[in-house]
């Protein structure tokens, strides 16, 4: 390709380069109701994986800004209508590997923040189809038996915890 001039290399090349990965920094919302219902969530691209709404950042997105967003996504629940909670507490996975081609080369390992979101009570859920499959309203104990990630598994201890209770 020629421009004033000037020989440069076809762009092709760098296509590759500009593609858009995620971002290894997301955001966990556990939605419960003030008894300790949880929603969880089958995922679309694992059978019986279950979990609570989670998504990666997106942009300049903070990690609040982002586990709104998701939860409008995933849920259609207006996160910004019910009482949402930065926990002020993340964690660092590691990045399952047949998820890790959503990532830059040599990303492992992602941090998720961790929030709250208290609902009156069990409200019907508008699922994002490509995303999840089914949903269920389940006590917090039964809800840590069925996630599949250790980090869910956490934010349920720490719900517990808010109450004085242990799993």
């Amino acid at each position: 390709m020629k421009r004033s001039g000037v020989r440069f290399p076809s762009p092709a090349p760098f296509t590759a380069l500009m593609k858009n990965y995620k971002t290894p920094v997301s955001a966990l919302v556990l939605i419960h109701t003030p008894d300790l219902q949880v929603l969880i969530m089958e995922r679309a691209d694992k059978a019986g994986f279950w979990q609570s709404v989670t998504g990666s950042i997106e942009g300049d997105e903070t990690p609040l800004q982002a586990a709104i967003r998701e939860v409008w996504e995933e849920t259609g629940l207006d996160a910004l209508q019910y009482d949402l909670q930065d926990w002020q507490a993340s964690n660092v996975y590691e990045i399952y590997p047949h998820w890790r081609h959503r990532y830059a080369p040599g990303v492992t390992t992602n941090r998720e923040h961790l929030f709250g979101l208290t609902l009156p009570g069990p409200l019907p859920i508008k699922l994002a189809p490509e995303e999840h499959v089914r949903y269920e309203w389940v006590d917090w104990r039964e809800a840590a038996k069925r996630v599949f990630s250790w980090t869910n598994v956490d934010a349920l201890k720490r719900l517990g915890e808010q109450h004085q209770l242990t799993l």
